[in-house]
């Protein structure tokens, strides 16, 4: 998360906008997949204010058990909700640390850990292994694979992938049948929260209303979204264990460009199949959307209805869910560019 008082906020923010209409959420890179993309090599002799930062991260980690090379610290500050930095240990292994940004992030911690301790032994994919779980710090080794989406020094996306490769669409259509494919009833037993089809629908008609409440809406997308949530053929006839944030910046692949580990499942959830979609259907063209689906039919034997029409509105809505985190959080950066993506005539 910026505050006001940061010089890149306004930079960030309109990242953050850009991020969030595409991957229908907050996040613009995820800590280990921003690790993938190693930092340029600093020169030798360290401003005193960047070693007082990495020295505190240090300290930090240290104060619960982790010994860590201060010099070996680097950040990636992309991040709304968590501050992150990587480092190497006293044996040279590579670490994700993540701050927190707010209070309200750090409360949700423990939900985070339920699920990682759900689906870490059911996937076939790596998912972070937390050794450190604090209100101040979360630790993990670095996960295999590079990451498939990054943010270049001046906020714009670079892509480290094949985006119509048929492998990698394949790869994660597999992967979506895989998480659609576990026990509801026993991912809510163990902490997963979860909606029933008419909650999902009903949440969004509520984010809708405070939306409304506090912004300018042009009149074009406000019509879009009320015909949305009229039309009963694009809401989920059921609920399924979601990621809810599938989109590359939390994709690792490895050389064939096969999923090899999924990161930040904050947003997981028993939810609306139809996210795990939605980002690949914006950035991919139809060849490979196919490809994934089709994967995904075979493995589940699930025909999902209208699934295009359905993946363009969830994403055609990501100006909602930032304008949301835009309220919770009263930065004027957000609410600023979330109006701006709202209301682009600004009228």
């Amino acid at each position: 998360m910026t505050t006001p008082h940061d010089g890149a906020a306004t930079g960030r923010a309109a990242a953050a906008a850009r991020a969030t209409t595409a991957a229908q959420a907050a996040a613009a890179t995820e800590p280990a997949a921003a690790a993938a993309q190693a930092p340029a090599a600093e020169p030798a002799v360290l401003a005193d204010a960047a070693l007082a930062d990495r020295a505190a991260v240090a300290d930090l980690a240290a104060a619960h058990g982790l010994a860590l090379d201060p010099r070996s610290v680097r950040f990636n500050e992309a991040g709304l909700d968590y501050r992150v930095a990587f480092a190497n240990d006293a044996d040279g292994a590579a670490w994700v640390l993540r701050m927190p940004r707010r209070p309200d992030v750090a409360s949700k911690v423990g939900e985070e850990a339920a699920i990682l301790r759900h689906v870490r032994p059911l996937l076939s994919v790596a998912v972070p292994d937390w050794r450190i779980q604090g209100e101040d710090l979360i630790a993990y080794p670095l996960l295999p694979g590079a990451v498939g989406l990054t943010l270049d020094d001046n906020n714009e996306p670079v892509w480290h992938y094949d985006r119509e490769s048929p492998r990698h669409a394949r790869s994660l259509g597999l992967l979506i049948a895989e998480l659609h494919g576990l026990d509801t009833g026993t991912a809510r037993s163990a902490g997963v929260p979860g909606q029933t089809p008419e909650e999902v629908r009903r949440e969004w008609s509520s984010v809708l209303a405070d939306v409304r409440a506090e912004f300018a809406v042009a009149p074009e997308l406000s019509a879009r979204y009320s015909a949305w949530l009229d039309d009963d053929g694009l809401w989920p006839g059921e609920t399924v264990f979601t990621h809810g944030e599938l989109y590359p910046a939390h994709l690792l692949l490895d050389e064939d460009q096969d999923i090899v580990s999924v990161l930040d499942w904050t947003t997981a959830r028993v939810g609306d199949p139809a996210l795990d979609f939605a980002f690949h259907h914006q950035i991919s063209g139809p060849a490979a959307f196919r490809t994934a689906v089709d994967a995904y039919t075979e493995a589940t034997g699930r025909a999902l209805p209208r699934l295009e029409e359905r993946c363009a509105a969830i994403f055609s809505a990501a100006p909602l869910t930032y304008a949301r985190f835009a309220l919770t959080t009263g930065v004027p950066e957000h609410a600023a560019a979330a109006a701006a993506l709202l209301n682009p005539a600004g009228g």
